[in-house]
């Protein structure tokens, strides 16, 4: 269910790893940080917010052409999402050259890099995100990769989204559950062997189910090495009840933190419409918090933007293929929000 950077996009994203060190578009400051775009976006205030913004990314690019072309209203708002630091998807193909562009453009500028791990073995169940690794082994050499490309770079990363949530909803066979145990509890390894990576391993949202649920998974999956884990990941439920949800399951698991997606839910979730696919698309959203590490509770360590606002969920309600831009989506989120 959620967008990536699928096979056909992995090249271009390697590609805008190099490009940002190559151009010097990262500043070591909190000033210009970069004008590859043309949309002179810039880093936000490293004590409250230390994640880096892609200053290449799709709604930078998106500014630059309303501001090319006269629109300046619309630019402004796509602005609310460009000058954010979203999460970067690695893609399948080239993760230790994107995990190393990404983080040395984000070293360069002072900021932790932010990154989405999505590959694993029947991914999404077949759904508009399907896909993932072929198999195992081909699975643990792309965590491998990435990791690579780390190095000693800070970087933040969120692993799997919905990788636990479907082995306990029953979406992904019996068949594949000792496995991918196996492959994330050996990603997280990998991760936290790394001298400034943390890792947050994805355990679902306010609306799924209960803790109960799906505490002992993460468990079994290695939680305990982890920093903890992420909610409301490419979701919509408030920051209020993923909060209340985060603390009821963290007290299960031994009082890890976790961190918040919020890029979305400024309006909370959708409730018309087919409810199986309420998630996907929906309107009438908003942006939620900007992204920081100042937040409401001491066991919350960030609220992020993992989910790139105004990349599409799926080919529904209109939609483009899942992680595809679609500005007139994004320019609605923005517009929906408050300044």
């Amino acid at each position: 269910m959620y967008g990536m950077r699928g096979a056909g996009m992995s090249a271009s994203a390697a590609v805008l790893g190099a490009a940002l060190l190559v151009a010097g578009c990262s500043s070591g400051g909190d000033g210009d940080s970069g004008k590859d775009a043309g949309a002179k976006i810039t880093q936000q205030p490293k004590e409250s917010d230390p994640f880096w913004v892609n200053p290449d990314g799709n709604a930078a690019r998106q500014v630059a052409a309303y501001e090319k072309s006269g629109k300046d209203d619309e630019a402004e708002q796509i602005r609310k999402i460009a000058e954010q630091p979203t999460g970067e998807w690695i893609g399948p193909e080239n993760p230790e050259q994107e995990a190393k562009g990404y983080t040395e453009a984000a070293d360069k500028a002072g900021r932790t890099a932010l990154l989405v791990l999505y590959n694993i073995p029947h991914r999404d169940c077949g759904q508009y995100s399907q896909g993932g690794a072929a198999d195992g082994d081909a699975y643990r050499t792309w965590i491998d990769g990435v990791a690579s490309g780390i190095g000693d770079r800070a970087a933040t990363v969120i692993l799997e989204p919905d990788a636990i949530l479907h082995l306990v909803d029953g979406c992904t066979e019996d068949e594949f559950h000792e496995e991918r145990y196996d492959l994330l509890k050996g990603a997280i390894t990998k991760l936290k062997s790394l001298k400034n990576t943390k890792v947050y391993l994805d355990a679902g949202n306010a609306g799924w189910g209960h803790p109960d649920q799906i505490y002992e998974p993460l468990q079994w999956a290695g939680i305990a090495q982890a920093d903890g884990f992420a909610v409301n990941v490419s979701n919509f439920y408030s920051t209020e009840d993923s909060v209340a949800y985060g603390k009821q399951l963290s007290a299960k698991v031994g009082d890890k933190h976790f961190v918040i997606d919020t890029s979305r839910n400024g309006k909370g979730p959708y409730t018309a419409g087919d409810e199986d696919e309420r998630w996907c698309n929906p309107p009438g959203r908003a942006l939620g918090e900007t992204p920081t590490t100042k937040t409401a509770d001491p066991l919350v360590d960030a609220y992020l933007w993992v989910k790139r606002p105004g990349e599409s969920d799926g080919t529904c309600k209109g939609g483009p293929k899942a992680g595809q831009w679609w500005a007139s989506y994004a320019l609605k989120l923005a517009k929906a929000s408050t300044p």
